[in-house]
């Protein structure tokens, strides 16, 4: 089959489209026929050897964590599923003909390929976020980074919920937020104010999914440091933050493809690029201020 490679470490030039042995599904697993496969910033940060005393990597190495296909073959133990079968989900080397995927779930129709293969890790990332905090109906949640992939899947869940979600982001991502059911606000120096003008009543829980440094502002909007969650600021534990947990919230697969379906959540998409041109995808992501995820179309 046909697979985005890297032989070493290096930046995006070092990927190129080679050919490799097909993976076959195992247990509880099923193997696709990639249609889209996204990019994240994991990919490149294993793909630059920033993670290579974490990461250990065999080369030649393909980047991917999720996807989304058309399943062609079932391993043992999977119920519910059949080849011909569309789906999307979490795996390993998915920016590949094929890959194989470890958890799953029906794509939904409402979704095109490249939203699906966008969605698996913003929405486990999100939910497990928000378990951690636990903002429930009537409440209010600020998330720092509203419209990047995981600040907006945050937001849709707790949407849903009947929870109150201000979001900071950029003027141009204001409308944005509004339509998916967002109070907006803008981001740096002077927050509390402004979440104070928009919530006189006071802020339940925090989300920070930026870590460029607000999270002693959301302390100070929250009141306390355990109404505080982080998933980039690693830092933080030491004022008492919650970190995102080593804990996978699976469980938010089916639950943003019921929402999904009841038009109740959306992914938003950067760019797409043909599997041809993922140095130029990985390039993409490593600029940062993205606009939603990065798409590879690989079929």
């Amino acid at each position: 089959m046909f697979a985005v490679t890297y032989a070493r470490y290096g930046d995006p030039s070092v990927l190129e489209v080679t050919t490799v042995d097909e993976p076959h599904a195992g247990a509880g697993e099923v193997r696709i026929a990639v249609r889209t496969s996204a990019v994240n910033p994991f990919d490149w940060k294993v793909r630059s050897g920033l993670m290579k005393d974490m990461v250990p990597t065999t080369f030649p190495a393909i980047p991917g964590l999720e996807a989304a296909g058309v399943v062609d073959e079932v391993g043992d133990g999977v119920e519910g599923v059949t080849i011909g079968d569309e789906v999307y989900g979490f795996g390993a080397n998915t920016s590949a003909e094929f890959a194989v995927l470890h958890h799953f779930f029906s794509k939904p129709a409402v979704l095109s390929w490249a939203q699906a293969a966008g969605l698996p890790v913003i929405a486990e990332t999100a939910l497990r976020a928000l378990e951690l905090i636990g903002p429930s109906a009537g409440q209010t949640l600020l998330i720092d980074g509203a419209a990047g992939g995981v600040g907006s899947a945050a937001a849709q869940f707790a949407v849903a919920d009947g929870v109150t979600v201000i979001g900071t982001a950029s003027e141009s991502n204001h409308e944005f937020l509004r339509s998916i059911g967002v109070v907006p606000t803008t981001y740096g120096p002077g927050l509390p104010d402004r979440v104070g003008a928009l919530a006189p009543n006071g802020v339940d829980a925090a989300l920070d999914t930026a870590g460029k440094g607000s999270v002693k502002d959301l302390i100070e909007i929250t009141g306390s440091p355990q109404k505080v969650v982080t998933i980039a600021d690693f830092g933080a534990a030491a004022l008492g933050v919650n970190i995102t947990s080593a804990t996978s919230a699976y469980q938010a697969l089916p639950k943003a493809a019921e929402l999904a379906e009841a038009g109740k959540f959306t992914v938003a998409i950067d760019s797409e690029f043909p599997v041809s041109d993922a140095a130029k995808a990985h390039e993409r992501s490593q600029g940062g201020h993205l606009t939603g995820k990065i798409i590879l179309q690989v079929s």
